[in-house]
């Protein structure tokens, strides 16, 4: 067992809309990204994910409404929910995430992340 820096972990990269994992446990992966501009609308058809923002404001667009995440807080988006992360400046994030879940559920995209990196 090892303490684990988030800081400087996201020293690490600059490439945006790709986590990287910094953790596992009980089948959960826990993942940073760095994310900038608007994410393609999906869902996870059997996972929920939680968005934790470490810095700046992210805005989840739902179908139904927006919710928008200053620094220290977090939204939990229930599996088969539409939703659409949104970041107008660059934001810092830390996901909690089954370790099966697919970037952007079953869209296809050219942002769609294959496979994570672990850091």
């Amino acid at each position: 067992m090892n303490k684990i820096n988030i800081h400087q972990k996201l020293q690490l990269f600059s490439d945006q809309w790709s986590p990287k994992i910094i953790g596992s446990l009980n089948g959960q992966d826990v993942k940073l990204a760095k994310i900038e501009g608007e994410f393609v609308w999906h869902s996870h058809k059997d996972e929920d994910e939680l968005f934790y923002v470490l810095k700046g404001t992210l805005i989840m667009e739902f179908r139904d409404k927006t919710v928008e995440l200053q620094e220290g807080e977090m939204i939990i988006v229930f599996k088969g929910v539409e939703h659409r992360p949104i970041a107008k400046e660059e934001v810092h994030i830390m996901l909690f995430e089954p370790s099966n879940i697919k970037h952007t559920g079953e869209v296809k995209h050219e942002i769609t992340v294959e496979k994570y990196d672990r850091i």
